[in-house]
């Protein structure tokens, strides 16, 4: 992965507009919460393959952090504190927010056909 450049993500975003694409968002502090603080919990949330559409792709950011939302007919999918991207198997938009460590803390993932188990 390398690290957003807002121009370089909106282009890839703006490929998938008004096309009938699957989603994969993901948000997690993971089992690192508890290991290093038996009072913290873990949360997450997962969401894999599903099929929308969406109008609008728009990523905002800082320069070091970014925020990627996709306006729907009837709401929003949004994944915030994204820092990498890469383009996988010519296609698939993988974007994903890394904590200091390098640990996943948030993914959003688009793709034209369904995502592998």
């Amino acid at each position: 992965m390398k690290p957003i450049k807002i121009n370089e993500v909106q282009e890839k975003l703006d490929r998938f507009v008004n096309k009938k694409v699957y989603v994969h968002v993901e948000t997690t502090n993971g089992a690192y919460a508890s290991h290093f603080n038996d009072k913290a919990y873990n949360v997450g949330a997962y969401v894999r393959n599903a099929n929308v559409t969406f109008s609008q792709a728009k990523i905002v950011g800082d320069g070091k952090v970014f925020r990627a939302g996709l306006k729907m007919e009837m709401g929003w999918i949004y994944a915030e504190g994204l820092t990498d991207w890469i383009i996988e198997d010519e296609a698939k938009l993988l974007l994903a927010g890394h904590d200091r460590e390098g640990r996943l803390m948030v993914a959003l993932q688009i793709s034209e056909t369904p995502f592998h188990y």
